[in-house]
């Protein structure tokens, strides 16, 4: 069974997170992933949050799957030139130096363009064009400049980043998806082109319903699905929210069987509108069904406060697997405080390719994350990650086609990093 992308090849000059979790998504699909490192150094993340001395660290490994290594020095002549080469053999290229470092090296989109016109040339930067476009950004002060911390928190609490990384991999996931979109646009053009996706646009795409209540609260001066309403005060921007939905079902966080010792023994329950009266016979409220003060979804929204604490007290007396299981019967919808051990152990996930396990030859056997993205006719199949440049002889031998001659001559020169192996035997 062919990939999706097979036959895509990609030069992957992204290190850290945002842009490996790009390349990486394309790697699942089924392209040709190259990834360009330093000599001696490589990412950045081989090294951090080392958990084994000497070992690629776990945040390598889980974002660099299924790419191979190739080192080149750009700094040497023959390292530009073995780039250019590769810039001339494949379909798209991804950056996310900080602003202006391609130019510097030699590799504008001018340059890139003439070298090869059907090259996409897709990066990711901090800021949009604009008086910030130079500025480097990082995961937190992503979702702080796209609005995400601003509604994330409580109310009489800091502003607060949230533990998924939006601003990194949420911003890998948005440019995949213009790098697809402009290889089929290529498809009838011919043309290459350049993809953008900034981080502080792609948070605030992913917090678009929050733009959305900015919108409502200018018009109406309040919000009723908050938990400011209708005691507290609106000011002139959305609030946090604390754990409210924010949206037309309302929904709360709520202690469950053992929430003294466990941290996660709570469950999120919405009460939608449709299943209320199943909800008032569960929780033994069946008076409420017909109450004026309960009975309907408007008459609700100022008592939510005491509706989630009677519900509470029911919960309390389940665990959070009892109350799932009890509310799914009856179309309810809940969910379960599920923690990263949780998570890792549940059998589901890895039954799906969800959660895999990989075995590495320095680190051995780990897990991580599979491609959550399922196609039928394209089974993703997670491999291990690559050593530092541990391709880079197939690389220059199979896909550039130099002679080993010439591949002596390259490694002679420092362009790689790496000496000739006879003279590494000396």
């Amino acid at each position: 069974m062919s990939k999706a992308l097979e036959g895509v090849r990609v030069l992957d000059f992204t290190h850290v997170q945002s842009g490996p979790t790009c390349t990486q998504l394309l790697a699942w699909m089924g392209a040709d992933v190259i990834k360009v490192e330093r000599p001696g150094e490589g990412d950045a993340t081989r090294g951090q949050l080392r958990d084994i001395p000497g070992v690629d660290s776990l945040y390598f490994t889980m974002l660099n799957h299924n790419k191979r290594s190739v080192t080149i020095n750009s700094k040497t002549k023959g390292g530009m030139a073995v780039l250019e080469r590769l810039i001339q053999h494949c379909d798209v290229l991804v950056e996310n130096f900080a602003p202006g470092a391609l130019d510097r090296m030699g590799l504008s989109w001018e340059r890139v363009h003439a070298l090869n016109p059907r090259m996409i040339m897709a990066s990711v930067k901090g800021f949009g064009p604009g008086k910030y476009e130079d500025c480097k950004v990082y995961e937190n002060v992503a979702q702080c400049a796209g609005g995400s911390a601003s509604t994330t928190g409580f109310e009489d609490g800091l502003p607060t980043v949230t533990g998924a990384q939006i601003g990194d991999s949420g911003t890998g996931l948005h440019l995949a998806l213009g790098i697809v979109a402009a290889l089929y646009q290529r498809t009838h053009s011919g043309r290459g082109q350049k993809v953008l996706a900034p981080m502080q646009d792609a948070v605030l795409n992913l917090c678009r319903v929050k733009l959305r209540d900015q919108q409502r609260l200018e018009r109406t001066h309040t919000l009723h699905e908050y938990p400011q309403y209708p005691d507290g005060k609106f000011g002139d921007a959305v609030p946090r929210a604390g754990n409210a939905s924010g949206g037309g079902q309302p929904g709360s966080i709520l202690k469950c069987k053992g929430w003294e010792t466990d941290p996660n023994a709570y469950i999120y329950f919405i009460t939608q509108a449709p299943v209320w009266e199943k909800i008032c016979d569960l929780i033994g409220e069946p008076g409420w069904k017909t109450h004026p003060d309960f009975a309907k979804p408007p008459a609700r929204l100022p008592r939510l406060k005491q509706i989630f604490e009677r519900i509470e007290q029911w919960t309390m007396t389940k665990t959070k697997f009892e109350v799932m299981n009890e509310c799914n019967a009856l179309d309810i919808p809940v969910g379960p405080i599920l923690s990263m051990k949780e998570l890792a152990e549940e059998q589901s996930l890895r039954e799906t390719g969800t959660i895999v396990e990989v075995d590495h030859p320095t680190r051995g056997k780990y897990l991580s994350v599979g491609n959550p993205i399922k196609l039928s006719d394209s089974i993703s199949e997670v491999e291990r990650s690559p050593l530092l440049g541990e391709h880079t002889d197939e690389i220059l031998t199979k896909v550039l086609k130099f002679s080993p001659r010439e591949v002596a001559a390259i490694k002679a020169s420092g362009a790689t990093g790496q000496a000739p192996k006879a003279q590494a035997a000396e």
